[in-house]
């Protein structure tokens, strides 16, 4: 039995990955930060088979403590500030725990067992203004956000210690990954959650930011297992886990909103834009020019051949797939709040 630890275990990410190493036979410790009110998150359901720390990113005598407990084969490092906009209001929290955080967790293993596997989890926001269409690992990072600086700190700082220390430490850079346990401030989720609230009547309009960001969507799922594979090799490596497809925020509002059973037309420019349900003529979605961001990422695609190659990794599961799964989570969601409160 391998023993595994995780940042960010109650997270979307987290969470696949506990249930995916559990089956594994893996004992998972989770790290958890210290609240008034505890909150499982998304491992509310398999809490009784995690083992949980209390312990933070930016306090490394705490993540001594948990590599101790835990005596870890393996560290999944999800733990993060992971919100774009939020970044540009808390730059320096963003920076001292995805960047710094990084460096802390590195120097527990390096201390208490530098034997432990080291997963980091990059983004393709390290890429922001794409120098190369599609992406992969040898594309020059531009990053457009303090999150996307933060990450990228921290992949180097994997990449530093694996040829520095001699750790086995490895990035995947994980291009766009959702799914139903994404949460509502993410704008997949956003969207989803409010075609489900108009489609059973409680909202009447949902507001989005620029609708021609063109990102790389694939499922938190598979991606997870990606990771997983990535400890599993022989040597350490940095690998892209992408589609190779890219779709608009509006290509992802017309899937969402058509799972929903709402077909959107769209009019206007810009931030004059404004979609209308064709069958009501009622106006649906709005453009807000308050979403967008001070430094716009307008395309990322990634070419995952490196770790099809490599890894024998593939996407099981459709962009297709993953928009209806999500809608329908959220209309199941919707309906039951609305019937709470009709009680």
């Amino acid at each position: 039995m391998k023993n595994a630890l995780i940042t960010g275990i109650a997270g979307q990410d987290g969470s696949y990955l506990a249930e995916l190493l559990l089956e594994k036979g893996y004992k998972v410790y989770g790290i958890m930060r210290r609240k008034a009110v505890v909150d499982y998150g998304n491992v509310e359901h398999i809490k009784d088979k995690i083992h949980f720390i209390y312990a933070d990113m930016t306090d490394m005598v705490s993540l001594i403590n948990a590599m101790r407990i835990s005596d870890a084969d393996e560290v999944y490092n999800l733990a993060a500030q992971s919100f774009v906009a939020t970044s540009w209001e808390q730059p320096i929290a963003t920076a001292q725990i995805d960047a710094l955080g990084v460096t802390n967790m590195l120097e527990a293993i390096r201390i208490v067992k530098p034997s432990c596997r080291f997963y980091q989890a990059s983004t393709s926001e390290m890429y922001g203004m794409a120098q190369a269409v599609p992406q992969c690992e040898t594309t020059p990072f531009y990053p457009r956000s303090p999150y996307g600086v933060a990450k990228l700190y921290g992949h180097w700082i994997t990449k530093n210690y694996r040829e520095s220390y001699g750790i086995y430490a490895c990035s995947g850079i994980l291009f766009n990954h959702e799914s139903e346990r994404r949460g509502k401030e993410f704008v997949t989720r956003k969207i989803t959650d409010a075609a489900a609230r108009i489609k059973l009547g409680v909202l009447e309009c949902v507001e989005l930011g620029n609708l021609d960001s063109r990102r790389d969507w694939g499922h938190s799922k598979d991606y997870v297992y990606a990771m997983w594979l990535m400890l599993q090799q022989d040597h350490a490596e940095d690998y892209c886990v992408a589609t190779n497809e890219t779709r608009s925020v509006r290509d992802f509002v017309e899937m969402a909103f058509s799972k929903a059973g709402i077909e959107v037309e769209w009019s206007g420019s810009g931030v004059d834009e404004t979609g209308t349900d064709k069958a009501t003529g009622k106006v649906v979605v709005k453009v807000n020019k308050d979403f967008f961001r001070p430094a716009e990422v307008d395309l990322l695609i990634g070419n995952p051949e490196k770790a099809e190659r490599e890894l024998g990794w593939k996407r099981s599961i459709s962009f297709e797939e993953m928009v209806e799964g999500m809608v329908k989570n959220d209309l199941e969601l919707v309906g039951k709040e609305i019937a709470y409160n009709n009680l």
